[in-house]
């Protein structure tokens, strides 16, 4: 895994993190890369049970794409394969199969917007500052936009993307960017709490669970109930739904046995 980007795994929850403080934890396309791989590895380990996604250093969650290779001389079409990568990050992240939490610990800008929105939850230090600024060096936020749209109200959108300005964590939890935002000194014990909490549970529910709230998301009512239907039934047929339930009933907690 390279330097840039760090990835450890303890009691089921992988944790990844963005490792450019210096750069504001810009992407380029070693960090992209290296993030790519990381998700792949999670979602393949068994023993992961649940992602955290974060920034190392105290300011910066990620700033978005690094803008010198936006100016770079380089050819067009050498340009447009680079963002490969970020379509196959925000493609990985639905059919990750397990549950992820973005850990915003500082301000979450351009495309480090939509790795914070690719993940399910996301909890945000009080100081954080949510932005598309794009527009105010000349570009626009192309490849977040359609999960930005899927997120948040799109007047709210259009607001932020066409002004380039930004919002408070506060702001991002009202417009539905965030779940919650908690004080500096809250923040490292409210993600442990979450992420132990989102790894503790059934882990073939979950993934049946998972995969269903984003499949289900762009059908037809009727057919998105017919769906749900056959995985209801699906998951009648799991031991960790009549250990679940068992479990209840005894009134002790539930020993899952991913299957």
């Amino acid at each position: 895994m390279a330097d840039e980007l760090l990835y450890e795994v303890n009691d089921g929850v992988a944790t990844v993190t963005l490792n450019r403080p210096d750069q504001r934890n810009a992407l380029n396309g070693e960090l992209l890369a290296a993030l790519v791989d990381a998700i792949r590895r999670a979602r393949d380990d068994e023993g992961v049970r649940a992602v955290v996604l974060t920034g190392a250093g105290e300011k910066v969650f990620c700033a978005g794409a690094d803008l010198s290779g936006f100016a770079a001389d380089a050819p067009l079409v050498q340009k447009h394969f680079a963002s490969d990568l970020f379509l196959e990050f925000f493609r990985l992240m639905p059919r990750l199969g397990k549950p992820s939490l973005c850990a915003a610990n500082g301000h979450v800008l351009a495309g480090g917007m939509g790795l914070a929105l690719s993940c399910d939850l996301v909890i945000a230090k009080e100081e954080t500052r949510f932005g598309t600024p794009e527009i105010n060096v000349g570009a626009f936020p192309y490849m977040i936009m359609s999960i930005i749209y899927r997120n948040v109200p799109r007047k709210k959108v259009n607001e932020m993307m066409l002004l380039g300005d930004q919002i408070s964590a506060e702001q991002a939890v009202e417009y539905g960017l965030a779940n919650k935002v908690v004080p500096s000194d809250e923040f490292d014990a409210a993600v442990a709490d979450w992420a132990s909490r989102l790894a503790s549970k059934s882990p073939v529910l979950m993934r049946l669970g998972h995969d269903a709230m984003y499949r289900q998301q762009d059908m037809a009512v009727d057919d998105a109930l017919e769906y749900l239907r056959s995985q209801l039934s699906l998951t009648f047929s799991t031991e960790d739904i009549r250990e679940g339930v068992a479990a209840f009933f005894e009134k002790r907690e539930p020993e899952w046995k991913g299957r």
